[in-house]
C-alpha cells in the first residue's frame, strides 16, 4: 500500500512539472503582503476581530503588545486558494488568515503595533492600527428600542434612527471650500431605503465628493449613546456670496426591523419577533455665515480662495515675425479651481493675440479642488524687433494666513527677426474662343446701311483719344482707392471697430444654438465672448486688459448714459454667476440671450450717433 501511495505522488508531481514546463499552470509569485485589519471602533466588553492575511505560507508569526485588551482566542488559522485561467494561462494564488478575538479593557484611542511573520526566511511586518474604544450605552437607553412595544405596536424614534447634515466649517471666507455630509445613525437593522431628497445648495458652486457604494458601517458615540453610521453624500461647497446662507433640511424614506414586543417559541427556545417599520428621517437645517473677503485686495486678484503655486513656461523667446509665441501659465494648489480668472498677460499692442486655452486636471477633495489649472496664451507677432512681456502677477488669498498674497512671472525679452514676405501669387485665368466666320452663309443685313467717309480716320480721332484717357483716368482713380483702403486696413483699430458688431452678432447667433440645445455652460461662455469681444473692439482695447472698471469709463467719456452701462455690467454678473451656478432655466437663458441682443443694438446706436 505504501508503494502505490508513493508511485502515485511521483505521477502527481511529474503531470505538475510538465504543465509548469509547457506553461499551462503558471503559480504566481507576487510581492509578499502582510495586512492587518479591525474595526475602526468598537464598544468596551464586546468583541471584535483583529485579522491579519498573508499571501504566502508563513510561520513564527509574532503580535504587538496587546496589554490593553484580552485575547479570547487565537489564531485560528483559514487559508484560501484561488485559481483564474485567462488567454489559456492559468494563475493561482493563496492566502493565510490569522484571527484573534479581542474585547478591550477600557475605552480611549489605542493604537495596535505591527506583526511580524517570517516568510522563507524573510521577515515581514504589517501595518499597524488604530482602534478607539467607546464607552456602552446606559442599560436605560436600550429599553427605547422598541418604542412602544407594550402596547403591541412597534415603532422607531428619533433617538433611534436619524440623520445630520455635518459641516466641515460654520464660518468660511467667500469662495472657500468646506464639506457638508449627510450621516446616517441608527442603532436598529436597516431592511431597505425609500425615497431619498436632499436639500438644494443656492448660493453655493457644487462638487460631490465620491462615497464608497459598499461601505461597512461605523461605530460612533454621539449624545452619550453608541450608532453605527455610514455617510449617504458628502459634497464639497463654494459659497459664492457673503452673509448667512442656509442649507435647507432634507428628507429621507428608510425601513427598519424593530422588535414587535412578541415572540414566540421554537424549538430553538423563544424568540423575539421583528417587524417592518417605516421611517421618514429629516435632517437638520444648517445656518452658513460666510464672511466676506477683505477689502484691501489686489490689482491682479484673480478671484482665488485656497492655497497656489504658479509655474510659467514659454515655448522660446527668439523667434520670426508671423511666427506663434506661447506662454503656459501652471496653477496648482488647493481651492476654488474652477472658478478662479485667468491672469492678465500683456503682450506688446502689435501682436495678434488669442483667447487663452484653459485645460482642468482637478481632483475633488474634502479641503476643495486639488489639481493643476493650465492656461495657455499663444500671440503672433507680425514685425520684427525687441519687445517685452512684463511680469505676469496673480493674486489670491491664502485661507492659512487670512491674507493676500501675490505670484509673480519673470519678465521676458522678446527677439522678433524679419519672418518670411511669402509668396503672393496672382493668377490670371483667361478663356479664349474663337470666333469662326462661316464663309458659305452670311447673314443677310436688313435696315438702313451706315455709309463712312473715306475721308475720315481712327487715328486722331475724338474716340482714338478716349480709348487713351479713359482707362487713364480710371488707373487713376482705382490707385486713389486702393491707397485710402490700404491706409484703412492698416488702422487695425477702425477695422475691429466697424466689424465689432457683426462679430458680436454672429457669436450671439451660436450661443442661441446652445440656447436651444440646453448646453448651458456653453451657452453663457459665448454671450460672454461676445460682450467682452464686441467692447474690445469698439473700445481698441485688447481682451487681455478689459475690466469692467475701464469700459465703464470708456463708455462715459463716449457719452453712454448710466443705465445702458448698468445693462452691460449686469449681463456680464449674471453670465458669470451662471457658468457654475445650478441649473437655470430655459426662460432665464432666453431673457440674458434678448437684454444681450437689445443691449448691444443699443450701443451700437448710441455710438454712432455720438461720433
Amino acid at each position: 500500500m505504501m508503494i502505490v501511495k508513493f508511485k502515485r505522488n511521483i505521477y502527481i508531481y511529474l503531470i505538475f512539472l510538465v504543465a509548469l514546463l509547457t506553461g499551462n499552470i503558471a503559480v504566481s509569485e507576487a510581492q509578499v503582503t502582510f495586512k492587518a485589519t479591525a474595526p475602526a471602533s468598537v464598544v468596551e466588553g464586546e468583541q471584535f476581530r483583529l485579522s491579519y492575511v498573508l499571501n504566502q505560507e508563513g510561520r513564527d508569526l509574532r503580535l504587538p503588545d496587546l496589554s490593553d485588551f484580552d485575547i479570547l482566542f487565537g489564531p485560528s488559522t483559514s487559508t484560501s486558494f484561488s485559481q483564474r485561467t485567462i488567454n489559456g494561462k492559468t494563475t493561482s494564488e493563496r492566502s493565510v488568515t490569522y484571527t484573534y478575538i479581542l474585547v478591550a479593557k477600557t475605552t480611549g484611542t489605542f493604537t495596535i503595533g505591527p506583526a511580524s511573520i517570517s516568510v522563507d526566511g524573510a521577515n515581514y511586518q504589517s501595518n499597524s492600527l488604530k482602534v478607539e474604544v467607546l464607552p456602552p450605552d446606559e442599560k436605560s437607553s436600550q429599553s427605547s428600542r422598541g418604542g412602544g412595544s407594550s402596547s403591541g405596536s412597534a415603532t422607531v424614534s428619533d433617538n433611534d434612527a436619524f440623520i445630520r447634515a455635518i459641516v466641515s466649517k460654520n464660518n468660511p471666507y467667500e469662495q472657500e471650500g468646506f464639506t457638508v455630509t449627510f450621516r446616517l445613525y441608527t442603532t436598529l437593522n436597516i431592511v431597505n431605503f425609500g425615497r431619498i431628497q436632499f436639500p438644494e445648495f443656492e448660493g453655493f458652486m457644487v462638487e460631490e465628493i465620491d462615497v464608497p457604494v459598499n461601505q461597512q458601517l461605523q461605530m460612533e458615540r454621539y449624545n452619550g449613546r453608541n450608532y453605527y453610521t455610514a455617510d449617504l453624500r458628502k459634497t464639497l461647497l463654494f459659497p459664492q456670496k457673503s452673509g448667512q446662507i442656509t442649507i435647507p433640511s432634507g428628507r429621507l424614506e428608510m425601513v427598519f426591523s424593530v422588535p414587535s414586543g412578541r415572540s414566540v417559541t421554537t424549538f430553538f427556545g423563544s424568540q423575539e419577533l421583528m417587524v417592518d417599520v417605516n421611517k421618514t428621517l429629516v435632517t437638520n437645517p444648517v445656518v452658513i455665515n460666510v464672511k466676506p473677503l477683505p477689502a484691501n485686495r489686489p490689482a491682479s486678484f484673480a478671484n482665488a480662495v485656497g492655497t497656489f503655486t504658479m509655474k510659467p513656461n514659454i515655448n522660446t523667446t527668439q523667434l520670426r515675425a508671423n511666427e506663434a509665441i506661447s506662454l503656459r501659465l501652471e496653477i496648482s494648489g488647493t481651492g476654488n479651481m474652477k472658478l478662479i480668472s485667468n491672469p492678465v498677460v500683456e503682450f506688446p499692442s502689435n501682436f495678434e493675440v488669442y483667447d487663452p486655452t484653459v485645460t482642468n486636471a482637478l481632483n475633488v477633495t474634502s479641503n476643495g479642488l486639488t489639481g493643476i489649472r493650465t492656461i495657455e496664451y499663444m500671440a503672433i507677432p507680425r514685425y520684427e524687433g525687441n519687445y517685452t512681456i512684463p511680469p505676469v502677477e496673480f493674486s489670491y488669498f491664502d485661507i492659512n494666513t487670512n491674507s493676500y498674497k501675490t505670484l509673480t512671472t519673470e519678465e521676458y525679452s522678446l527677439q522678433i527677426a524679419k519672418g518670411d514676405p511669402g509668396s503672393i501669387t496672382s493668377s490670371n485665368f483667361v478663356n479664349q474662343q474663337d470666333v469662326r466666320v462661316e464663309q458659305d452663309i452670311r447673314f443677310l443685313k436688313t435696315g438702313e446701311p451706315n455709309y463712312l467717309s473715306i475721308s475720315n480716320f481712327f487715328v486722331g480721332s475724338l474716340n482714338y483719344w478716349l480709348w487713351y484717357i479713359i482707362p487713364f483716368v480710371l488707373l487713376v482713380v482705382l490707385f486713389i482707392i486702393n491707397r485710402k483702403q490700404a491706409r484703412e486696413n492698416a488702422n487695425v483699430a477702425l477695422m475691429r471697430n466697424r466689424k465689432a458688431n457683426k462679430i458680436a452678432i454672429k457669436r450671439l447667433k451660436l450661443a442661441e444654438k446652445y440656447l436651444k440645445e440646453q448646453k448651458k455652460e456653453n451657452f453663457y461662455d459665448e454671450v460672454l465672448r461676445a460682450i467682452w469681444g464686441y467692447f474690445s473692439d469698439k473700445l481698441s482695447i485688447p481682451v487681455a486688459n478689459l475690466s469692467k472698471n475701464n469700459i465703464e469709463n470708456e463708455l462715459s467719456k463716449n457719452g453712454i448714459s448710466g443705465e445702458l452701462i448698468s445693462r452691460f455690467m449686469q449681463i456680464l454678473d449674471t453670465c458669470e454667476f451662471a457658468r457654475y451656478a445650478p441649473a437655470e432655466s430655459d426662460a432665464e437663458m432666453e431673457s440674458v440671450y434678448n437684454n444681450t441682443f437689445n443691449a448691444i443694438g443699443e450701443m451700437e446706436n448710441r455710438l454712432k450717433k455720438s461720433k
